[in-house]
C-alpha cells in the first residue's frame, strides 16, 4: 500500500509540474511584450538615461533600463500590485521589487509569511521563488520622479487585466498603495464588475469585498522610503497585512 501511495504521489507531482509550465508560458509571452512596450516615450527616455548615468555605487552594473517584466507562480492565489519600478532598483536589476529598500522591507515580510523562498532580492537571478504568489505593477516602467501621468498609467492597464486573465486561481488581491487601489478598482469598473471606484475607501490592512467570484481585495500602505523612514510604515504593519492574506486564503 505505501509503494501504491508513493507512485500516486509522484504522478500528482507530475501533473502539478505540467499545469505549472501550462500556465508559465501565455504570462511569459505578455512579459516580453511587457519588456518591447514603447507606448510611453517619456517613461522610455527616462529608463534609459538613469541607465547610462547610473549611480556610482551600481557603476559596475549593467541595468536593465527597460520596462519590468512581473514575475512569480504561474498559479498564484495572491497578486501583489505596487507602484512602478525604482530608477536605480528594478530598473537596474530588470525584477519587480529588487535592488531597493522597498523590496528589502516587502522580500523580508514576503519570506516571514511564507510567500518568498528567502528574505533579500538583490538581482533577478538571485534565486528567489515566489509561492503562491505573484508581483506586478500599475506602471513597468521607472517614471521621473516616481510619479507616472494619468496616461501612462492607462498605457499601462493593460497588462494588468491581461495578466489577472491569466491568473485564474487569484483568491487575494493586495495593493500596495492608493495608485494601485485607483488602478484595480478602475480596471473592475471598466469591466462592469463594480458600480463605482467612490464606493471604496483605501486604508492601510483595509478588507475590500468587490463584487461575488472576485478575489478579496486588501489595501496596503507602500513600502516605500518615505513610508518607512518615517514610520508610517511599520514592519509589523507590513507583516499583519500578508499575514491576514495567508489567513484568507486558508493556509
Amino acid at each position: 500500500m505505501r509503494a501504491t501511495a508513493g507512485r500516486a504521489a509522484v504522478r500528482a507531482a507530475r501533473r502539478y509540474r505540467l499545469a505549472v509550465e501550462k500556465a508559465r508560458e501565455p504570462l511569459l509571452l505578455l512579459q516580453q511584450e511587457v519588456i518591447e512596450c514603447r507606448r510611453c516615450p517619456r517613461l522610455i527616455t527616462h529608463c534609459r538615461q538613469v541607465a547610462v548615468v547610473k549611480r556610482r555605487a551600481y557603476r559596475d552594473w549593467e541595468y536593465w533600463g527597460k520596462p519590468v517584466p512581473s514575475f512569480g507562480d504561474p498559479r498564484a492565489r495572491m497578486l501583489i500590485i505596487g507602484l512602478a519600478p525604482a530608477a536605480h532598483g528594478a530598473n537596474r536589476t530588470g525584477r519587480m521589487f529588487t535592488g531597493d529598500q522597498s523590496g528589502e522591507f516587502l522580500y523580508r515580510v514576503l519570506h516571514q509569511t511564507g510567500f518568498a523562498s528567502q528574505p533579500t532580492s538583490v538581482s533577478r537571478d538571485d534565486g528567489l521563488e515566489l509561492r503562491g504568489a505573484y508581483i506586478t505593477a500599475s506602471v513597468r516602467c521607472a517614471p521621473p520622479a516616481n510619479r507616472p501621468s494619468p496616461q501612462e498609467i492607462r498605457n499601462c492597464s493593460r497588462f494588468l487585466e491581461k495578466e489577472i486573465e491569466l491568473l485564474p486561481e487569484l483568491r487575494v488581491v493586495v495593493v500596495l498603495g492608493r495608485i494601485a487601489f485607483d488602478v484595480y478598482l478602475s480596471l473592475l469598473a471598466k469591466r462592469g464588475l463594480i458600480a463605482k471606484r467612490s464606493a471604496f475607501v483605501f486604508a492601510h490592512d483595509k478588507e475590500h469585498r468587490t463584487a461575488p467570484g472576485l478575489p478579496l481585495l486588501i489595501s496596503s500602505y507602500h513600502p516605500s522610503r518615505q513610508n518607512t523612514q518615517t514610520g508610517r510604515l511599520t514592519a509589523a504593519m507590513l507583516k499583519a497585512v500578508f499575514t491576514r492574506a495567508r489567513r484568507r486564503l486558508g493556509a
